[in-house]
């Protein structure tokens, strides 16, 4: 599982930074600009996926994770992109060292979590779990930051796996 996760993740930095590319090419306006889609915007959209991969990964390492209402960085209100790009960086590294220290992806944990109406809540799950959570919720993010961009005259081309991440050479005639 480690050998595929960290071909995975791979796959998720290659793939965000085509979506980086776009949004860097973007005024402040644009970056913030209201959509019907995902979380409203680029900003808080991209922020979302940056912050829950933290999530995610410290849940992986089994640590206890402060209420939303005291992170640092919330979605609801972005930073500049440039800050995201920066955290987003430091973040990786950590999630790829991550990723190579884990040795038991299957056994199962709980761990508490308090819901939007307040209540709380055991969870149970594998680190496995955890990393497919952190792995398809950015690509489900990163679909709605990807319309916004086509929306704004930036589309981003082909990222899937199988283009980006098997190599290709040419066959014999």
């Amino acid at each position: 599982m480690q050998k595929q996760a960290i071909r995975t993740y791979e796959y998720l930095e290659l793939s965000r930074e085509q979506v980086l590319i776009q949004v860097r090419q973007l005024d402040n306006a644009q970056y913030a600009q209201s959509f019907p889609i995902g979380s409203g915007n680029l900003g808080k959209t991209l922020t979302h996926i940056m912050i829950s991969e933290w999530y995610y990964v410290q849940r992986m390492q089994q640590h206890d994770v402060p209420p939303y209402a005291n992170w640092p960085v919330k979605y609801e209100d972005p930073p500049p992109f440039a800050t995201i790009e920066d955290a987003w960086r430091t973040q990786a590294a950590a999630t790829r060292e991550v990723i190579a220290s884990i040795d038991d992806w299957y056994t199962s944990f709980e761990y508490r979590v308090t819901d939007e109406n307040g209540q709380r809540l055991s969870v149970t799950a594998s680190v496995a779990d955890l990393f497919t959570q952190l792995a398809l919720h950015e690509v489900h993010h990163r679909s709605q930051a990807m319309a916004i961009l086509r929306q704004l005259g930036h589309p981003v081309e082909d990222i899937d796996f199988n283009a980006m991440m098997w190599k290709r050479t040419p066959a014999p005639q």
